[in-house]
This record gives C-alpha cells, sequence and structure tokens, in this order.
C-alpha cells in the first residue's frame, strides 16, 4: 500500500466483519476551547432526490457493502442534517496528553467543512462534543484493540463505558455518527500501525433501546497536509461507502488512488468520485447523464471542483457493472490534481468493498506519475485522459473520446456504446 511511506504501515491489512449486526471498516491506512456544537455555516441546500433510472444499479441483496444505490436504510443519512456526538476516551496506561478541545479542533471545523463543500451544501454536518476525557477503566491493552478486530469483545466494551459515561447527558440513539476521538498516545503510532475504524449497517442498545448505529473510532494521528481526513473516510463507512484500496493480499494495493478519501486519506485533501456524490445524494438528477442506450452522445463535464452542471456520465454495461466519466480540476478539495481532466473508472456493484469495487483506468500506465507525495499513489496521479485521449473498453463495447476542454474549465467528451465504440 502507499498510503503511508512506512513500509510497516503500508503491509497492514483491514478486514470487513460482520458482527453482532454491525460492519468493521478500517482506516486506510493548542487552540482556543470551541463552543458546545459547531453550528452549520448554513443550512443545506435542498435535498437531491436518490438516484433512480436505468444507470442506478442496485447491488445484491444482504449485501453491507458495495457501490450499487440505494444505499441500505441502516446505514447512517448522507444528506441533509447529519448529527454527529463526540466524545473522547484516555486509559489509565495512556492518559490524555491535551484537553478535549486541542483533539476537537484537530478534526473540527474541518470535517463539517469538507462534507459542506464536497456535498454541494446538501449534507449540513452537525458535530456536537462533550469536551471531557472519559477515562476507561482498564489499560488499552485489555480490550484487545488491533487492526482487523470485530466489534466484540473490546469494541462493545469500549462503547459501554462511554454509554454509562455519558449517561443522560445526550440521547445517543439520536444521533446519527458516535465519533469517538482517542488520546493519540494510546496504541502505536498511525504511521505504524492503523487502527482507525468505523462499526456501521446494524443496531444497538445505546440506553433506550435498539437503534440503528454507526461508530467511528480513531486512533493516533496522521501524518499529511489534512489528517483530520481519516474521520471523513470513516464516517463514509457511516454512510455506506466501502473501501477503495486493498484490504485482503493478493489484490493490487489502490484502485483509486488519491482520487477518492475511501482509498486514500492520507496527505493533501481529494475530493470524493462522482459515483459517490450520487450515491450519496449529493447531485440532482440533472447532473447525471445516462447513456443505458447503444448509440453516440455527447456530455459536457463540469469538474467536480465546482458546482453547478453535469458532474456523472454513467455507462451501464450489465445488471451490476458501469463505467463512470467526471472531471477533475484542481480545486480546494481536489488540491493533488497535476494533470487536470477526465478520470474514467469502471464501478461494480457486486464486488466487496476492500476487493475493487471502484477501478480507476489509468491513461498512463507505466508513468511515474506527476505529484510527489510519499502519501499520494504517485502512478495514479496522473490517470485522466487529456484532449485529443480515447479510453477504449473492447470487452463491453465502449468508448470514450475527449474532444477538448472550454474556457470555463468544462470538458466536452464523445461516449459511444455498442459495436460502433470500435
Amino acid at each position: 500500500m502507499k498510503r503511508i511511506s512506512l513500509a510497516a504501515a503500508a503491509a497492514a491489512a483491514t478486514t470487513t466483519v460482520l458482527l453482532a449486526a454491525l460492519t468493521a471498516l478500517a482506516a486506510p491506512a493548542a487552540p482556543a476551547a470551541l463552543a458546545a456544537t459547531v453550528p452549520p455555516a448554513a443550512a443545506a441546500d435542498a435535498v437531491s432526490a436518490p438516484p433512480s433510472g436505468p444507470c442506478a444499479l442496485s447491488g445484491p441483496g444482504g449485501a453491507y457493502q458495495f457501490e450499487g444505490v440505494p444505499t441500505p436504510g441502516n446505514f447512517r443519512t448522507s444528506s441533509g442534517a447529519v448529527k454527529a456526538y463526540t466524545v473522547f476516551i484516555d486509559f489509565p496506561d495512556a492518559p490524555a496528553e491535551g484537553t478535549p478541545q486541542e483533539r476537537y479542533a484537530e478534526f473540527f471545523p474541518a470535517v463539517a467543512d469538507y462534507y459542506g463543500k464536497s456535498s454541494y451544501g446538501k449534507m449540513d454536518y452537525r458535530s456536537t462534543p462533550r469536551l471531557q476525557w472519559i477515562r476507561m477503566s482498564k489499560p488499552f491493552s485489555a480490550y484487545g484493540i488491533d487492526r482487523g478486530v470485530p466489534f466484540q469483545p473490546g469494541y462493545e466494551a469500549v462503547t459501554r463505558e462511554i454509554v454509562a459515561a455519558v449517561g443522560d447527558e445526550a440521547d445517543l440513539g439520536s444521533y446519527d455518527v458516535l465519533n469517538v476521538l482517542a488520546t493519540p498516545n494510546a496504541g502505536p503510532p498511525a504511521t505504524e500501525k492503523v487502527l482507525s475504524v468505523t462499526f456501521a449497517g446494524g443496531y444497538m442498545d445505546l440506553g433506550k433501546g435498539s437503534v440503528p448505529w454507526a461508530g467511528s473510532f480513531i486512533w493516533s494521528r496522521q501524518t499529511g497536509d489534512s489528517a483530520w481526513r481519516v474521520l471523513a473516510h470513516e464516517n463514509g463507512h457511516a454512510f455506506g461507502l466501502p473501501d477503495l484500496y486493498a484490504t485482503r493480499s493478493g489484490y493490487p494495493p489502490h484502485f483509486a488512488g488519491h482520487w477518492d478519501p475511501m482509498d486514500e486519506d492520507w496527505g493533501p485533501t481529494n475530493d470524493f468520485m462522482a459515483w459517490h456524490k450520487w450515491k450519496l445524494g449529493w447531485l440532482d438528477a440533472d447532473q447525471v447523464g445516462c447513456q443505458a442506450e447503444d448509440g453516440t452522445r455527447e456530455f459536457t463535464l463540469s469538474p467536480l471542483s465546482v458546482s453547478g452542471g453535469v458532474k456523472l456520465v454513467a455507462v451501464p454495461v450489465s445488471a451490476n457493472e458501469l463505467i463512470t466519466v467526471e472531471a477533475r480540476t484542481k480545486g480546494e478539495l481536489d488540491a493533488a490534481v497535476c494533470r487536470p481532466g477526465v478520470l474514467i473508472a469502471t464501478v461494480s456493484t457486486r464486488v466487496n468493498t476492500g476487493t475493487g469495487p471502484v477501478r480507476v483506468a489509468d491513461s498512463t500506465p507505466g508513468s511515474e506519475g506527476c505529484y510527489t507525495d510519499p502519501n499520494v499513489s504517485a502512478d495514479f496521479s496522473d490517470a485522466t485522459f487529456t484532449p485529443g485521449q480515447t479510453y477504449t473498453d473492447t470487452r463491453n463495447n465502449v468508448s470514450v473520446q475527449v474532444l477538448g476542454t472550454d474556457d470555463d474549465g468544462t470538458y466536452r467528451v464523445r461516449v459511444t456504446k455498442g459495436a460502433d465504440a470500435g
């Protein structure tokens, strides 16, 4: 894995574990005191309708983490008001070395701002912090916290202690996600082993009966310009998104590189891919071009880094696979884009998390890339197709020709499906 520069962390693998009706999804690898709640900058824009039509491919029944739409209802809402309750934990053998306010400021308001901007205002992320350290009853090692472990028994024990400490201060069942920020000195450094993980897609009794629940646990500190994105990645699991990097042996380490935080969430900030934006409810129907029938059509794509315009062209090639086309240019959330152009990927709704449900097509295979950073997969950094280049999928008879770019930053593409794709 190229997620971090140290080989020990790069070799770490994650597992997706279904236990106690919860799915575990691991992370890829001193300001002034804040107010009790981070208020939204503005009310969320009108929520988009759920994806529909011939390009809104569904996933397999009973699957937990997949790219199909709609996302199962037992995952948390990803548009409109999203309420998070954020707590802070330390241990007898790893007492906190800073204040809760300092730890909180490592992630907020950055995470809330990120989701607001990436969603084009469709998500209003509201975090309510409990600005006190909750001391766990046992040493860190007693809970068996490690990469890839299931919810039970260790994480369940930690969660039960959190619920008991919060008591009647908050109705945890009324929140969409529980963020647990551990003191960074508990457990190994993230540069040696990434422990951050999310349990989502299930139910738990949080004191007032069983409710849909998601919990994101953040350990240590990541490196890079936007280390807070580990929480954006973990919350992405709470919203139903799978891992796009390899969590099992026998696969290449990355399938999407720095083009989506569900693959790489270290280093410079990066935006979600267009398919994820549609899946999460952030794109309106007129922002998605669907080419379900054979033939040739031309589309004008607006870069994801700006609001408005068509963001996604989807070309279904089977009942559970499609090709996605989007424009990526450098922007506030896409700081690492060094080759502006058209990004093309294959999305499969039946491929499990961590085994390549999204695979970016590399327009320059074998190159050394155009962005140098130990936290960025350099070989994928120049994957975009530029004017004059054509992507061809002979297996599925699909071609995408990049015709040109205009002064407003849009890209014109010609999509052919069927025998004429050549």
